[in-house]
């Protein structure tokens, strides 16, 4: 898949910077921050951090591909309203789940979307056999079938998967099992990035990019 879209949450330099008084400590303080979030393995350190940073962490919930406690995976998708989709599905259930926000709650936050290319060896859920069976990869809570997919994928030697988003049907999404099935130069990658506010509740997600061309919206 070439130049999918992926978003994430925004870190600025600004957030730390409230932090500290002097210019040294800033530095100090980033140097930690970076320390204490766990390496890239050697052979993919010269690349991006954006690409990276998912196989860095091991998040406690699971997702479509991966099950909980296991190291992120870089999910990505063939169009921009694809990935809003996305971000905007996770953003709801996150204050639909959480007690202290499910009543008044909402989520003010700042993003960054840019692009990639996925490569490599692969496997199409959106082609035959494997769509014959689209029930099993689209279920919209019972992930176990594509947890076990994406484990057998990976003692075979797949690089990445391709299947059908359940909150933006038709448009085609991206799982990519390794970093090495990623390709961006950072130059390009750079040059793809675009800023974009959100402001998500328990019941609707308003999205709208800092150049102010763009916007999207999701409801459920």
């Amino acid at each position: 898949m070439e130049n999918a879209w992926r978003g994430v949450e925004t870190q600025y330099i600004a957030a730390s910077m409230k932090l500290v008084d002097t210019l040294q400590e800033q530095a100090v303080l980033e140097q930690l921050l970076e320390g204490s979030k766990p390496a890239a393995p050697p052979h993919e350190a010269g690349m991006h951090y954006l690409l990276l940073s998912p196989f860095r962490y091991f998040p406690q919930h699971s997702s479509r591909f991966r099950p909980a406690g296991r190291s992120g995976l870089w999910y990505g998708s063939s169009t921009l309203a694809g990935a809003c989709s996305e971000i905007a599905y996770w953003r709801m259930r996150f204050i639909q789940d959480s007690a202290g926000l499910v009543n008044h709650g909402e989520l003010l936050t700042e993003l960054t979307f840019y692009q990639a290319s996925v490569r490599g060896r692969a496997i199409n859920l959106m082609a035959a056999p494997w769509a014959d069976l689209s029930p099993l990869w689209k279920h919209s809570a019972d992930y176990s079938a594509t947890h076990q997919l994406a484990e057998a994928a990976m003692a075979a030697s797949i690089d990445w998967i391709q299947y059908e988003s359940v909150r933006a049907p038709s448009c085609a999404l991206a799982v990519a099992l390794t970093a090495q099935a990623l390709f961006a130069d950072h130059a390009a990658l750079e040059q793809s990035r675009q800023e974009w506010i959100c402001k998500a509740t328990r019941d609707q997600v308003m999205m709208i990019s800092k150049r102010g061309d763009e916007r999207f919206e999701w409801c459920e």
